[in-house]
């Protein structure tokens, strides 16, 4: 009689490999979607951000440059409260620059601010 056993024992081996990698791999899906999610999310929250201190413009105005770095900060900090805070510290200070500088559009474009 021939011995099947460890001819059996390889294949199970290999149905096992296979399964825990379909498992992996199905893992790795879901927490690459979640985080996707997630960080959607957070850009999201600094857009709304953004939107909410635009509210505060004069006729002078931050560049875009400022308002891109704005976002990246308030990114950054993810969910870091006190980075957050210091991010719209930040730019409020622009901001507030820009409004002393809003009576002449030259004082206020030769000041790094834009007109709007």
């Amino acid at each position: 009689m021939l011995n099947k056993k460890g001819e059996a024992l390889s294949i199970n081996v290999i149905i096992i490999t296979v399964l825990a990698l379909v498992v992996l791999v199905v893992l790795i899906m879901v927490f690459t979607g979640r985080i996707n999610i997630f960080q959607q999310g957070v850009n999201q929250q600094s857009q709304t951000a953004l939107l909410t201190m635009k509210i505060g413009y004069g006729k002078c105005q931050p560049t875009a440059v400022d308002e891109s770095t704005f976002t990246k900060e308030f990114t950054a900090a993810e969910s870091a409260p006190a980075a957050e805070e210091q991010a719209r510290t930040n730019f409020k200070e622009v901001i507030s620059r820009c409004k002393a500088f809003s009576d002449d559009k030259t004082t206020c474009e030769s000041s790094a601010c834009v007109w709007g």
